[in-house]
């Protein structure tokens, strides 16, 4: 199969506090012991200054229900610190992967798999408004996330130049190019 590095959420439970309190633990005692990888990126532009770390280890015995994740070779944790008019955050993310543990490959998929969410998010709320629905009961957030990057794919494969939301506003309006859209 594909290699993978999945972002984990706190809604994952178990998996996301196992892997917190891994690297949580490694750090407070300076990683002795624990074989890993690390690189660190600086970036610094307009009064910004951001500094990103990536620590990537093949030790899994702390973990419990492994076999669940196919491939499962690392666990990542990426520290954005951010120093900016005044303001610091500090945010870490945490990942299973099926790489091994190099630090460098491992912030590019990173990377790359920021740039694609954030991307993603970004045409959802602008198109769909996503931001702005307040439907939170059951599975029905959920199904309408589905429906809309449905939508979007379906928008994305109809080949005439419109842009993304002059697509949608004609869907809404066209019974013959909603059809076209649909069927392909």
């Amino acid at each position: 199969g594909a290699d993978y590095v999945l972002g984990l959420k706190g809604n994952q439970g178990t998996l996301h506090e196992e892997v917190a309190d891994f690297f949580t633990t490694a750090l407070e005692g300076d990683f002795a012991g624990v074989a890993h990888d690390f690189i660190s990126e600086t970036d610094k532009d307009h009064g910004r200054l951001e500094v990103r770390r990536y620590w990537i280890s093949e030790d899994l015995n702390t973990l419990s229900e492994t076999e669940r994740w196919k491939g499962l070779r690392s666990l990542g944790m990426v520290e954005r610190e951010c120093w900016s008019n005044g303001e610091h955050s500090l945010e870490r993310r945490y990942f299973i992967n099926s790489i091994p543990a190099q630090a460098k490959r491992f912030a590019e998929a990173v990377r790359g798999h920021w740039g694609i969410e954030n991307k993603l998010h970004w045409r959802l709320d602008v198109l769909f408004r996503e931001d702005a629905n307040r439907i939170t009961k059951g599975h029905a957030p959920a199904i309408l996330t589905g429906i809309r990057h449905l939508c979007m794919n379906l928008f994305e494969q109809e080949p005439s130049k419109l842009r993304m939301s002059k697509k949608r506003r004609k869907a809404t309006w066209n019974d013959d190019y909603r059809a076209k859209v649909l069927l392909g």
